[in-house]
């Protein structure tokens, strides 16, 4: 759980189906690294998850190699293009695996047979580790490299629109005012990077208006 709002209806989602909720962050030396923890945890309360259930990890080794905006003050964060191809500055080279990883060692540790993961396939043509095809492949990897291999990344909004995200964290009651998405700012969202973009969107596209600050809100619906 990232703090933001894929993670947030992906974890509702978890616990609409029965599953008992252990939550993890991964902190990776990204601008808004502060404002995504104290999301995080205010996500997690929302959603009954006690602090014995809650891991807070560090991969500041991911900003010590950089190539992206979020993680190196010298890249700086692009303003949104949605019809753009490839992937924008904010790219974290090959970042979910290594979140995917921690997440397996810790689901083996306590014997937990599902790890969860908001991934987004809207999002893939900027961000190659959230298509359908790298969670297959990571599946099997999984299987082969853990003790009974019964473990198993899902992916329950992965085929969703992010309007649809929005609907169905509205109608599970998920708590989407306490996410934040922005790439930029901590205290009010900028409302123009990629990220607020896509959420920006996906709000105006689903009817509903989003709870958290900006400063500017374009309309990209």
């Amino acid at each position: 759980m990232s703090g933001g709002l894929d993670s947030c209806v992906t974890a509702a989602i978890a616990r609409s189906t029965g599953y008992e909720l252990w939550a993890l962050h991964v902190r990776y030396g990204q601008r808004t690294e502060a404002r995504e923890l104290q999301a995080f945890h205010a996500v997690a309360d929302a959603l009954d998850v006690g602090a014995e259930h809650r891991l807070v990890c560090s991969l500041d080794h991911l900003a010590q190699i950089g190539g992206s905006s979020l993680t190196d003050p010298s890249i700086p964060v692009t303003d949104a293009d949605l019809g753009a191809s490839g992937p924008p500055t904010s790219y974290v080279p090959f970042r979910n695996a290594h979140i995917l990883a921690i997440g397996v060692s810790w689901a083996e540790t306590i014997h937990a047979d599902r790890v969860f993961i908001g991934a987004v396939a809207e999002d893939s043509s900027g961000y190659p580790d959230c298509r359908p095809a790298f969670y297959e492949a990571f599946n099997e990897a999984v299987r082969l490299g853990t003790v009974a291999g019964t473990i198993r990344i899902e992916m329950p909004v992965i085929g969703l629109s992010k309007a649809e995200i929005v609907r169905e964290g509205v109608r599970l009651g998920a708590p989407l005012g306490q996410t934040w998405s922005c790439y930029r700012a901590s205290d009010v969202a900028c409302g123009t990077c990629d990220s607020c973009a896509l959420r920006l969107r996906g709000f105006q596209m689903a009817g509903i208006e989003d709870p958290i600050p900006y400063a500017v809100r374009p309309r990209y619906a």
